[in-house]
């Protein structure tokens, strides 16, 4: 949470889990796919965005979400649906899956 309040996002989710209070850790499937639950949606109308190409990325797809990577210093041979640069790209991402 401390990660989410400081890049200034917690504002733009109706619903946040972290994996250490819902007592699993990524890349364990359990917790995407709880979170698929709680929101009730179905994995391909998700996407999740992350910066840890294994953890967060390959789990994410993997549980049937578009894994969108948030491009950072580690690797630049990260398999995702979506790479971004900056956060504020996300919107472009989603727009695209709508049409």
């Amino acid at each position: 949470m401390d990660t989410i309040k400081a890049l200034g996002i917690e504002r733009y989710f109706e619903t946040i889990l972290i994996s250490e209070w819902e007592g699993m850790k990524k890349p364990d499937r359990k917790i995407f796919e709880k979170c698929l639950k709680y929101l009730n949606v179905l994995p391909s109308q998700t996407i999740y965005v992350g910066d840890h190409p294994v953890n967060d990325v390959a789990a994410s797809i993997k549980a049937g979400m578009k894994g969108v990577w948030k491009r950072n210093s580690q690797g630049d041979n990260v398999k995702a649906d979506f790479i971004v640069e900056d956060l504020e790209e996300i919107p472009l991402i989603i727009d695209k899956l709508r049409n």
